[in-house]
């Protein structure tokens, strides 16, 4: 509503004086402010705010009528009336003002283009010369208490019981009245008056008095603190008085009247503020609501505040400011929602904690508009020697440079100070218009916030919302975010994007002569702004940012709007008055065509208009003869500038039902209704105009459409003689209102919230009137209403509404503290903060629903949360439904005798988040309330089991903390076990590491840590990358083994602890997780899933050489090499192998084996890495081998990474922490020579094939070898399973298990590998089942390939010789003829060490990924630790050294 902004300002009095200015009284329009000190009259002015001009009492006169004490202006600004101490009051003429002189005048440079075009026009800036004349005072012989200023005559309150009206021109004896006050018969309500108990009013005075206008009375304080109303019962003030008084309050202070909302606010000695209304039927006053600090806000000074000093009523009597005895300011809105204090927080406190002294204050008043708060800070008696003190407590005195002066000179003359406070508002309170309710929209001096973004969003807006046309965020057109694809209703992003304003400076050229900006309005697409000052308007684009003003300052000077402004399609709709013609017009300027009456279109209307409003293509005005006139808008395009015509639809009178004009708040038309045809069938009805809303002083009446006549078919009638239907009498809907909100809009999904309407009724928080559906077409209950009001707090004021996004967006004040000039004078800076205005916004959703539920109106509920459940925070609203209702009533001291937290729960199960909210919901809530909470919701044992069942492992990680904390460790552990096992099933890595610690600390007793909810799986979690530091040649010592960054403990640990009995926990605990992870690889390894098995070692830290040493000859033999084959191809996207040569166009016989497609390859790097996820896990032994597998390089096969090889080889020490991941942002499909598609398709391509390019640009290939080099391309699978099936020949060489490196040979083509498992064949240490396994499945495999893939068939010719031997070797001979060799020269050099797989193979140790460094880590560089190779190293030694490997994991550490 109001916001304060920035740091006050200082007004130095340019006189020197003694005296301090201590009382503060504006004008009726606040361009004029008299300041009062005891002997001198000053005239202040508002813009620029300068003094004026001075009268200063002589001595003699001020000895003889005394002190000045109060000050009023006569309505016209023509004289000011000042009470003295002795009872004397002074009246004095205003001259001057209208001939034209200026005290200041703007000077522009020569050349400027700011002349002044009309004669006789005169610029506001100017603050004209004026100059005081005292007349005959009048005594009337008694202090003084109040002056109130009436049309034309003057009341005052004297301390003798009087009250005396004198007229402001007439002094004779006529001229003065006066009433004893004892003979006012004071009553508690108008009807008892005549014979019931009357007030004894022997020697009580009125203290202070107000004239209320709309209420035709006076508003008083007696003396002895009671509060009263006096009414005159004739048309003469001072004739047949009778009052009315307040039962049960003698502690009044002051008062304030509400002219628009017929509201008095009496301040108490208690420090409150009550408000009382005048009950229009008894005529008693009864108390609205009151104004007071709560203990929960203000815990330290709500009751430290002292008595009520003053009450200020804002000039559009939408916020009153109040100020107490020990200082302070305090801003409520009309109903008595707290705005601002100055007692707590920022205003209160420096930056190090202690506390300042509030501001006392003496007199205050607000500007003009309500743009500054005019404020006179208290001052004490000042003598020469308290000089320096009172500079330090009373720290308003003067700007910081000349506090130091004034300090050190000893005379005590001082200047004296005005603070000016500055406000900004909602354009609300003066421009009720609602034609745009999701736009905020705030207006200062000379200045427009709103909430908005850029009109780039507006061409690519994906939904026809009329607010979609926004950006994210308030940037530079240039700016285009992402397409949303979000449900959500486009601007809300907008509308939350951030907490900064769009601010808008007014133009300078307008503002100077029509400052104050009294209106301003937005447009639906909140693009376009308009705003209305003293005379004429001025409107400005978002698009093209720029202002359009008048370009005749004629036609600007000759209009003034009245009644508000606001937008209607691309047309400014205004109602104004024209000077000229002096009558009331209706016009609408188009935004495109120049602003120019030649443009408008103009239509006279026959009273003054007061409130304006636009729905859909009406416009509804309400007029000072309380009518209400409806106008037709139609745009017409005929002329070459487009028109608005405009045609008046109906005249509705209200003057039996609105006493006074002014009382109207806020007028609007909607398309709401009540009983008559809610129906789901009829949704077009609902953008009819229905219903006219009037906000009559806070009540909200209604008027709908009368439907009981004869109803005409629309078809029936032509459209030019539409006869509108009659208006029913009015219904009063709600009290208290501030503001409405309502839509045109229509959403046959979200009928709920579009079709209702929302109420801001200040203190008791929002209202919203709901329609209630029949649910499905069913006919409605008759016993059931079709609205129902429910009533709902929120904690921001609301300033718009979203219908479809169910939020509020307010603003709210914040403060920066700034105090870094400390010292004996603080300057103004420090003393206040620097006041900022933050976007707010707030969900209101789970208390409608709340609300509903409370009413057994649950099945509206369900429709209403069904139709939102699309929105990004509904998932929020569930948890803070339950969350609100859980804290009251499980915290309740009394018991609940219908508790809801049953309803509620039984609600959100018709949810699929039902177990996500829960559990959220019980995390965020202390612990003593969760047996409450379970008992309505269920078990959390069977919540976990149900978020088993629907594979939500992270939801059931949660639960598995409730129990931890709510069950003995036994259920806990069950529990844990059974995610464990579903965790590993699955692949979610992150939750199983989670998992891996809280079984642990289950064991070891560490119940006080429960394990941090996992968070959800990283996108990367979905493979092994290669172990960082780990490759570790067996030659060294365990000592050297390098950590790497470890979030778990190792899994196989020695036991180290505190205690024994601890150490032995501990040693139970990691067994019975070993025992799991070893059931999970064999269950893996039985699958042929060795990828998986790949991903969960190295995410969990398995020791899979040492696990697979003692597998050898159990789970990790290979029982169909066939099917294992099948098996790797698919699960590491590998291409079955092409026929190079001329059967290239069919590469696979009977088609059986298809090739993998490029899409899958490319998919392969990202969603299935294998290599991105993080390891934190200890290091499997890698083996170093020696060069010699490099000396047989045929030229049948070269291979042209070996450059590359070398290179990465060199560089790997220095690879530590690598991630081996293909960069997505940069693949390309690459092939070389006479490539086929299959080439493109199977390699992909990320800077690997560098060395390709090079070496074929210097080696001369022939033709025949390029499509050797081709084909060798099209077969091989993506790098990123090449480097995890060698990782894993690697790990499966290590632990001996022969079959497996047979398989992952032959799926590579390495011929180096066949033929080194062949070697070791031979060795007594292995067994003779491993010998006949592995020859069996090369028959089965080579059967396979004659029949169905061809592919191998060069590959196994190339091995024939190694399988010849095998053959030859065997107790039973087999007929060689079964290979059928292609007589293929070998390229196999000498035999290799027993490590050998573990040096990365030329096309491997590719520096593929990414730059040099990034060579897989996982392998030690070939050579980089001499080995003996094969004819040195027996097949025995190499046994045992897996065997000890493996031994020598498992007792690690």
């Amino acid at each position: 509503m109001y916001f304060l902004t920035g740091w006050p300002r200082r007004l130095l009095c340019p006189l020197k004086s003694q005296e301090e200015p201590f009382h503060l009284r504006p004008s009726s329009q606040r361009f004029y402010f008299a300041v009062l000190s005891e002997t001198q009259l000053s005239i202040w002015f508002s813009r620029p705010s300068v003094l004026i001009v001075s009268y200063i009492e002589s001595a003699k006169a001020a000895v003889q009528f005394g002190v000045y004490q109060k000050a009023e202006w006569k309505p016209d600004d023509s004289m000011i009336a000042v009470a003295t101490a002795k009872g004397y009051v002074l009246l004095f003429d205003v001259l001057g003002g209208a001939d034209g002189k200026s005290l200041y005048e703007p000077v522009y440079p020569r050349g400027s283009p700011r002349v002044r075009v009309t004669p006789g026009y005169k610029e506001e800036q100017c603050a004209p010369a004026l100059s005081l004349e005292m007349k005959k005072p009048v005594d009337l012989e008694a202090p003084i208490t109040s002056l109130q200023s009436l049309q034309d005559d003057l009341l005052l309150c004297t301390a003798d019981g009087y009250l005396h009206v004198l007229h402001w021109d007439g002094l004779g004896s006529n001229g003065r009245k006066a009433v004893c006050l004892t003979t006012i018969p004071f009553s508690l309500d108008l009807q008892s008056a005549r014979g019931g108990p009357s007030l004894d009013l022997e020697g009580v005075h009125i203290c202070c008095m107000e004239y209320c206008v709309t209420l035709d009375g006076f508003a008083v304080v007696l003396s002895d603190g009671r509060l009263g109303f006096i009414t005159p019962l004739s048309n003469t003030i001072t004739t047949d008085l009778q009052g009315v008084w307040a039962a049960d309050v003698n502690d009044g202070t002051c008062v304030a009247v509400n002219n628009k909302y017929r509201l008095m606010a009496f301040g108490c000695a208690s420090g409150s503020v009550l408000v009382y209304m005048i009950d229009s039927t008894t005529g008693s006053m009864q108390l609205s609501h009151k104004l007071e600090l709560t203990p929960k806000h203000f815990p330290d000074v709500y009751n430290k505040t002292g008595p009520v000093k003053l009450i200020c009523w804002s000039p559009d009597y939408s916020v009153a400011m109040v100020t107490w005895e020990c200082g302070g300011l305090s801003l409520w809105s009309v109903f008595g929602a707290h705005l601002i204090c100055t007692l707590g927080e920022d205003f209160a406190y420096r930056s190090d904690g202690t506390k300042k002294d509030p501001v006392k204050i003496s007199s205050m008043s607000w500007g003009a508009e309500g743009y500054h708060l005019w404020v006179l800070p208290n001052k004490h008696e000042r003598q020469g020697e308290e000089e320096e003190e009172q500079q330090q407590e009373d720290k308003e005195d003067k700007e910081e440079g000349e506090e130091g002066e004034m300090a050190s000179s000893p005379q005590p003359s001082v200047q004296a100070g005005i603070l000016q406070f500055q406000f900004i508002k909602s354009a609300l309170t003066v421009n009720p218009c609602t034609s745009n309710q999701e736009q905020v929209l705030l207006h200062g001096e000379d200045r427009l916030y709103l909430t908005c973004g850029d009109l780039s969003q507006v061409h690519s807006a994906s939904e026809p919302h009329p607010h979609s046309h926004m950006n994210p965020h308030d940037s530079s057109p240039l700016h285009h975010p992402p397409d949303p694809d979000s449900p959500l209703s486009q601007g809300l992003s907008t509308l939350l994007g951030h907490k900064h304003w769009h601010v808008v400076q007014i133009h300078s050229t307008y503002l100077e002569s029509n400052w104050p900006i009294r209106f301003a309005a937005i447009d639906t697409a909140g693009q376009c702004m308009a705003v209305a000052g003293r005379r004429g308007l001025a409107h400005y684009s978002l698009c093209t940012r720029k202002w359009k003003l008048f370009g005749n300052v004629t036609q600007e000077q000759n209009m003034t709007v009245t009644g508000g402004l606001a937008w209607w399609k691309d047309f400014v709709v205004v109602a104004c008055y024209n000077f000229t013609d002096q009558q009331e017009q209706l016009r609408l300027y188009q935004r495109s065509s120049n602003l120019d009456n030649a443009f408008a279109s103009v239509t006279k209307l026959h009273s003054d208009t007061l409130l304006l409003n636009v729905f859909r293509d009406m416009v509804i005005l309400f007029r000072a003869d309380c009518s209400i006139c409806l106008y037709g808008l139609e745009r017409r395009n005929d002329s070459p500038h487009p028109t608005a015509s405009v045609e008046l639809l109906q005249e509705v009178s209200m003057s039996r039902y609105i006493p006074h004009p002014a009382l109207v708040v806020s007028v609007t038309l909607t398309s709401v209704r009540t009983e008559t045809g809610i129906t789901l069938k009829a949704p077009q009805q609902a953008c009819m105009a229905e219903s006219i809303m009037l906000n009559l002083a806070g009540q909200l009446i209604m008027l709908q459409r009368d439907r009981s006549g004869p109803q005409v078919r629309e078809k029936e009638t032509p459209a030019n003689n539409k006869k509108l239907l009659p208006f029913c009498p009015p219904v009063v809907l709600a009290q208290c209102v501030e503001n409405v909100w309502t839509t045109c809009r229509s959403n046959r999904k979200k009928r709920h919230l579009l079709e209702a309407l929302w109420l801001s009724c200040g203190e008791a928080g929002m209202k919203v009137w709901l329609p209630l559906f029949p649910r499905d077409h069913r006919k409605p209950h008759s016993f059931l209403s079709r609205r129902i009001m429910l009533p709902f707090h929120i904690n921001i004021y609301p300033l718009a509404v979203l219908f479809e996004d169910a939020l509020v967006l307010g603003a709210t004040n914040e403060s920066v503290l700034y105090d870094g000039l400390q010292g004996s004078s603080e300057p103004l800076e420090a003393l206040f903060p620097y006041c900022t205005v933050e976007r707010t916004s707030q969900i209101y959703l789970h208390h409608i629903l709340r609300q509903l539920l409370v009413r057994n109106l649950g099945e509206q509920a369900l429709m209403l949360a069904q139709s939102c459940a699309s929105l990004p925070y509904f998932p929020h609203v569930m948890e803070l439904m339950v969350h609100v209702v859980l804290e009251e009533e499980a915290t309740s001291r009394e018991p609940i005798p219908d508790p809801l937290l049953p309803t509620v729960a039984k609600f959100i199960t018709e949810f699929p988040l039902f177990l996500q909210t829960i559990v959220h919901c019980a995390r965020k809530t202390e612990y003593a309330l969760w047996n409450y909470l379970f008992a309505a919701v269920g078990n959390p044992k069977d919540l976990f089991e149900e978020c088993l069942m629907a594979q939500d492992l992270d939801t059931a990680a949660s639960y598995l903390i409730i129990l931890q904390n709510m069950e003995v460790p036994a259920v806990s552990r069950q529990h844990a076990t059974l995610l464990f096992n579903t965790a590993l099933e699955h692949g979610k890595w992150d939750l199983c590491r989670h998992m891996i610690r809280f079984l642990k600390a289950i064991g070891s007793g560490e119940m006080e840590t429960p394990p941090p909810t996992p968070t959800t799986q990283e996108p990367s979690s979905g493979g092994f990358e290669f172990f960082r530091n780990r490759s570790i040649s067996l030659s060294q010592s365990a000592d050297a083994i390098a950590t790497g960054k470890f979030n778990l403990q190792k899994t196989f640990s020695m036991p180290s602890g505190p205690s024994v009995k601890g150490r032995d926990a501990e040693c139970a605990e990691n067994m019975y997780i070993d025992m799991m992870l070893w059931r999970h690889a064999r269950h893996l390894l039985e699958q042929v899933r060795l990828r998986d098995l790949g991903c969960f070692s190295a995410q969990l830290g398995f020791e899979l050489i040492g696990w697979l040493c003692r597998e050898r000859n159990r789970v990790a033999r290979v029982e169909d090499f066939v099917c294992a084959l099948k098996r790797l191809h698919k699960d590491f996207l590998w291409p079955f192998p092409v026929v190079p040569g001329g059967s290239i166009s069919s590469p696979l016989k009977n088609g059986r084996c298809r090739t993998v497609l490029s899409t899958r390859l490319l998919k392969s790097q990202s969603a299935d890495s294998l290599l991105n996820s993080d390891m934190d896990t200890a290091p499997p032994q890698a083996a170093s081998t020696s060069h010699t597998w490099l000396d047989g390089l045929g030229q049948t096969s070269k291979d042209m990474d070996a450059a590359s090889s070398a290179h990465s080889n060199r560089h790997s020490p220095q690879t530590h922490d690598a991630f081996l991941s293909l960069l997505t942002n940069k693949v390309e499909e690459y092939s070389v020579g006479s490539a086929t598609d299959l080439t493109e398709t199977s390699s992909v391509v990320d800077g690997d094939w560098t060395m390709v390019d090079e070496s074929s640009s210097t080696l001369s290939l022939s033709q025949a070898e390029l499509e050797h080099i081709s084909m060798e391309l099209a077969n091989k699978g993506p790098h990123k399973s090449q480097v995890q099936l060698r990782y894993l020949l690697h790990v499966f060489m290590e632990a001996g298990c022969l079959e497996w490196c047979v398989v992952i040979g032959l799926i590579l083509r390495d011929a180096n590998v066949i033929k080194q498992v062949i070697g070791f064949l031979d060795s007594p240490e292995v067994p003779q089942e491993t010998v006949q396994s592995v020859r069996g499945g090369l028959l089965a495999v080579d059967a396979w390939v004659s029949a169905d893939c061809l592919g191998y068939k060069p590959f196994l010719n190339l091995i024939q010789p190694q399988l010849q031997d095998l053959m030859d070797s065997a107790a039973e001979q087999v007929q060689p003829e079964a290979f059928q060799p292609g007589g293929l020269s070998s390229k196999l050099g000498a035999a290799e060490g027993p490590g050998s797989a573990a040096a990365p193979r030329a096309e491997d140790g590719r520096g593929a990924t990414a730059p040099p460094g990034l060579a897989p880590p996982s392998l030690e560089p070939a050579g980089s630790f001499p080995r003996p190779s094969h004819e040195d190293c027996p097949p025995e030694l190499t046994e045992e050294q897996g065997e000890d490997e493996g031994a020598y994991d498992c007792t690690l550490s």
